[in-house]
């Protein structure tokens, strides 16, 4: 009994798990919009942004921003999250790099990230 459960859960993440990213992908001007905004306000911040993610840069499937500070390089992305939300996530982690959400003020999303960054440089 309750290797069946188990198996049914496996079943429902997978699913979960595809539908966010078939969201992802469908919704791309959103994605655009959330990294232009992050990037503006990271670079106000003192941070370098490269946008990975513009068709006359690189063509790419999933659209990245790669943020340079002295010490410390990180690859930022936008992912669906369940309830229509967006989140920015940490690019190589997946949703296991979940930072902050999308929606909303991006000066907080933007002094989150500066956080991550500076701790993430000091190690």
């Amino acid at each position: 009994m309750g290797e069946a459960s188990l198996t049914r859960c496996r079943i429902r993440r997978k699913i979960r798990l595809r539908y966010l990213r078939w969201r992802t992908e469908r919704n791309r001007d959103v994605v655009l919009r959330c990294l232009d905004s992050l990037a503006l306000a990271l670079e106000a911040g003192g941070w370098r942004c490269v946008k990975t993610y513009h068709a006359e840069t690189a063509p790419v499937r999933v659209p990245l921003l790669r943020v340079y500070g002295t010490a410390v390089t990180a690859t930022l992305c936008v992912m669906a999250l369940p309830g229509g939300q967006w989140g920015f996530h940490e690019a190589p982690r997946g949703h296991g790099g979940f930072l902050c959400h999308c929606e909303g003020d991006v000066q907080h999303a933007a002094q989150v990230i500066d956080g991550f960054l500076r701790e993430r440089s000091v190690r």
